[in-house]
């Protein structure tokens, strides 16, 4: 059964939560604007937005007592690796479903 949170670190809980959601943002954001703008050079950016949002999810996760159990613990660290992994999936699929679009295209003359 997890603790709950202490009084003391409520805002240390609504701080970082609050940057889970900033991070996250703008880890897709620029990962998005890197891709579909053809601008690799924003891509350090965005792992940098990825590493504001796995040390806000650390510190989450230890002021609201998740790594004191196990199964939170391994659900923490799953969401970190799918967030991290996740839009390079989609990319690629994105990428795939929408490759047979442009093959039909007839060239102008």
């Amino acid at each position: 059964m997890l603790e709950p949170v202490k009084l003391a670190d409520f805002f240390t809980v609504f701080f970082s939560a609050a940057s889970v959601i900033m991070f996250g943002a703008t880890y897709a954001l620029l990962f998005a604007w890197s891709r579909i703008g053809n601008r690799p050079r924003l891509m350090p950016l965005a792992y940098a937005a990825y590493v504001g949002l796995f040390a806000s999810v650390i510190v989450l996760a230890l002021a609201a007592n998740l790594f004191n159990n196990t199964f939170w613990s391994v659900i923490v660290l799953l969401m970190l690796a799918g967030y991290l992994v996740a839009p390079h999936a989609i990319w690629h699929l994105c990428v795939g479903t929408h490759a047979d679009e442009h093959k039909d295209e007839v060239a102008p003359i």
